[in-house]
């Protein structure tokens, strides 16, 4: 009929699959990983914004791998002194390390240079801030027990790496506010019994500062620890693959099932976030300076740095050091370093108490089931109540760490800071501890007046027989479902 009318028709052509697809299935052939790549794409993942926390932390860790690559190509890890001839003036026939001369040199010389510097050390901070609050997400809401307690340990173990990790790069730039930091270091090893003096000497190669340690920071740094930290979160991954992931109690959901996004939906979001992570971190490189070693100069060993200030991840081991008073004891002819020594052991005592909590709460508990289901904070209320006492320890101990700080800023003696610091130590984890143990008994009281007596109206009407009462409006039965859903744990069954 369209030739009829004089019109001529269109040849139909043969559809063609997309490129990509055409990849994807070659790959799975070649691999041999199609029916499990598929079957890992279909599995649930709950979409809750406190899930991406962890996704932050590995995001970040990405735009440490890209920047750090990055600035390995003009960094020369060399303590040998040298005298600066760059751009920045001030500094102009200074004699410093080898270290330090590359450093100015890609701040003021190579193009990009400062922006990937600070978004390095953004990026360092955020990856660290963003795995403690993931790890306070999975203690809170006891996501760690059985059978994940094996991921909150690698989770743990990132933690402590990434701290070993900032600081070798804290010390690379061999400013005089990292030599201030390396001079605290030293002191510390040296404090330690029988082992102290040989401990320093492997580190630094010799008399502090040495000669080998910024070549030796350097391997830790570049190759060693981010080594280290890539495997632990390959492992976490195939661990959380390995597990169903958790989900909070809301009807529908149960022990046995994941109510969420299929993998390949929430991946797609995930790549979005990744870009978002890293615009904000670049974002907070281009316009908040940090770290600006042009202003500290070379390290000389002779000097301090007036107001140093480690990294907020290593701020509580720094005011424990500031706090402590200079107490020495000799025991059998050697001098015990209290002031340096106590410390040491309070914050090594602190984070393994973390690391091993799933252990010892399982132990006390005698709960050996499984549970993939989240808990209420309100619901396990001395879980809690430790919880947010060990992070008022931390956050004392970071005031103690800016006990200059605070002092300079505020115009109040630094000993006043010091001994309130010292005295909250003792007294506000457990009145923390109290009142959060109270607060969530509280929580679980009104959760079961709502269920019982519906919720409060605040309409007041009187009575026949005088008397005043409330009018109490029943829950719909969305909100009974989530209050109900949670039920209280079964006591422990008995070992075999």
């Amino acid at each position: 009929m369209s030739e009829a009318m004089g019109e001529e028709s269109e040849p139909v052509r043969a559809w063609r699959e997309p490129a990509g697809e055409r990849l994807a299935r070659w790959a799975r052939t070649r691999t041999g990983t199609g029916g499990l790549s598929r079957a890992a794409l279909r599995r649930a993942v709950p979409d809750h914004w406190s899930f991406m926390l962890w996704e932050i932390a590995l995001y970040s860790f990405l735009v440490l791998v890209v920047t750090g690559v990055y600035l390995s190509f003009f960094f020369h890890p060399s303590a040998q002194p040298t005298v600066y001839h760059g751009s920045y003036a001030p500094l102009d026939g200074q004699r410093v390390s080898g270290a330090f001369d590359s450093t100015m040199h890609i701040s003021f010389e190579v193009r990009g240079g400062l922006l990937m510097r600070q978004a390095h050390h953004w990026a360092a901070l955020i990856f660290l801030a963003a795995v403690l609050a993931h790890l306070m997400r999975v203690f809170f809401t006891g996501a760690f027990r059985r059978p994940r307690e094996l991921t909150w340990v690698l989770d743990f173990l990132v933690l402590v790496v990434g701290m070993v990790e900032g600081l070798t790069g804290y010390d690379l730039p061999g400013d005089l506010l990292s030599g201030t930091g390396l001079a605290v270091v030293e002191g510390t090893l040296l404090a330690v019994p029988v082992v102290g003096t040989y401990l320093s000497y492997l580190l630094f190669g010799g008399a502090f500062p040495g000669h080998d340690l910024e070549a030796r920071f350097a391997t830790l740094h570049v190759l060693l620890l981010p080594a280290v930290i890539t495997a632990l979160l390959a492992a976490h991954l195939a661990l959380r693959l390995r597990h169903r992931h958790t989900q909070w109690a809301a009807p529908g959901r149960t022990e046995r099932n994941v109510v969420g996004l299929p993998l390949r939906v929430y991946a797609v979001k995930s790549a979005g976030y990744l870009f978002i992570v890293a615009g904000v971190i670049f974002t907070m490189a281009a316009v908040a300076q940090i770290n600006p070693i042009w202003e500290y100069g070379p390290y000389r060993p002779d000097q301090v740095s007036s107001g140093s200030q480690p990294d907020w991840y290593m701020g509580a081991l720094d005011g424990l050091l500031r706090v402590m008073p200079g107490w020495e004891v000799t025991v059998g002819g050697h001098t015990l370093v209290l002031d340096v020594l106590v410390p040491l052991l309070a914050a090594v005592g602190l984070f393994l108490a973390l690391g091993a909590y799933p252990f010892i709460e399982t132990r006390v508990t005698g709960d050996r089931r499984e549970h993939h289901l989240l808990d209420r904070p309100r619901d396990h209320p001395v879980r809690t109540a430790l919880g947010t006492a060990w992070l008022s320890v931390y956050l004392l101990t970071l005031t103690g760490g800016a006990n200059d700080i605070i002092a300079t800023h505020f115009h109040v003696s630094v000993n006043a800071v010091t001994w309130a610091v010292r005295i909250g130590l003792f007294t506000v984890p457990a009145v923390v501890h109290t009142v959060t143990r109270r607060l969530a008994l509280g929580l679980q009281q009104r959760d079961r007046d709502m269920v019982l007596h519906g919720r409060e109206t605040g309409i007041i009407v009187r009575l026949p027989n005088g008397g005043y009462t409330e009018i109490h409006e029943p829950l719909d039965r969305r909100r009974r479902q989530i209050l109900t859903a949670r039920k209280p744990p079964k006591p422990p069954e008995p070992l075999p």
